[in-house]
């Protein structure tokens, strides 16, 4: 008969690392596959795409990202957690203990309770020049990266016209000499509260009716892009030092099939106050997965506290 584990970890980055640590805390022995290239983001999460993070605390001059998710990954370890560099591709939530089946692997393993820590992963255009200057002219999250002291002073864009954009354009007039909204619509999708607070920014320009066909750099860094205007078919280019997409997120549940309720952009939801349970009882989730608000390393690592304390729980009554 195959082991069953006391909990497996699907995924890893601050989310899944933070219940790592409290589960082998626990003395749970936590199984953590932190997943691999397999589609989704890098093994680690986000912040292996992020050069430096100023706003996680501990970190006064700030960190790299790879180098954060280094130091969690190491402490998961000495907090007795085995990892398993390996994407998780189906698993098997219909009855207890659950189904949980690795890449490569031909019979499932066993497990308890789950944590599902898969994030979501920002969208992208994939424009002509996007992959050279990615993270060297071009992110994807203005809260993460707009306060660092290479745009100080700088012109930044912004794409795209619902809350999120708008919520970034406004977040990065703190630091830019000018930020520049590239709207394709004609009107912006936003909120009306929204809007006005753009609208009326000094520091904010909005170009509607306006697409992007290519990210120009010196070789090393973003310079500029190449804009056009789909009413005028005008093709101009603009000077900028960085390029923010704001178009959304997709969070990473298609490898659960359905199993687990989700709202309607698939991201997973979880019930009662301040809880990570799933709509499957034992199963719980958090971090970007779950959260489509604040996406944040710090919230990611707090949700997961949540979880593990509650799959500990869970545990001592249960078993």
């Amino acid at each position: 008969m195959s082991t069953i584990e006391n909990v497996i970890i699907i995924w890893s980055g601050p989310a899944g690392h933070t219940a790592a640590i409290y589960a082998g805390r626990a003395m749970l022995r936590p199984l953590m596959f932190e997943g691999f290239l397999a589609g989704w983001v890098a093994a680690w999460g986000q912040l292996t795409t992020t050069t430096d993070v100023e706003n996680f605390p501990g970190f006064p001059d700030g960190i790299g990202g790879p180098e954060l998710m280094m130091k969690m990954r190491q402490q998961s370890i000495n907090s007795d957690t085995r990892i398993q560099t390996k994407t998780i591709e189906k698993v098997d939530l219909s009855s207890s203990p659950f189904k949980v089946w690795p890449a490569w692997a031909n019979d499932p393993l066993l497990a308890h309770t789950l944590i599902i820590a898969t994030g979501a992963t920002a969208k992208r255009l994939w424009l002509p020049g996007e992959e050279q200057y990615w993270q060297n002219g071009v992110s994807a999250c203005a809260v993460c990266d707009g306060g660092l002291p290479i745009f100080r002073g700088k012109h930044l864009v912004v794409i795209g016209g619902g809350d999120s954009a708008c919520e970034e354009a406004h977040y990065l007039t703190k630091f830019a000499s000018k930020v520049t909204m590239l709207v394709r619509r004609d009107e912006l999708r936003a909120s009306k509260v929204m809007q006005k607070r753009v609208l009326e920014h000094e520091k904010i320009e909005v170009l509607r009716n306006t697409e992007w066909n290519e990210i120009l750099g010196d070789g090393d860094v973003m310079t500029g892009m190449k804009i056009h205007n789909n009413k005028t078919d005008d093709i101009h280019e603009i000077q900028a030092g960085w390029l923010f997409y704001a178009i959304g997120y997709v969070p990473n549940t298609v490898f659960l099939d359905g199993q687990l309720e989700t709202d309607a952009a698939w991201y997973i939801k979880t019930f009662g106050h301040m809880s990570t349970a799933t709509s499957v009882s034992w199963v719980f989730a958090g971090g970007d997965v779950q959260d489509k608000k604040y996406r944040q390393a710090i919230t990611s690592a707090g949700s997961w506290c949540m979880a593990a304390l509650e799959v500990e729980h869970w545990l001592q009554d249960n078993t």
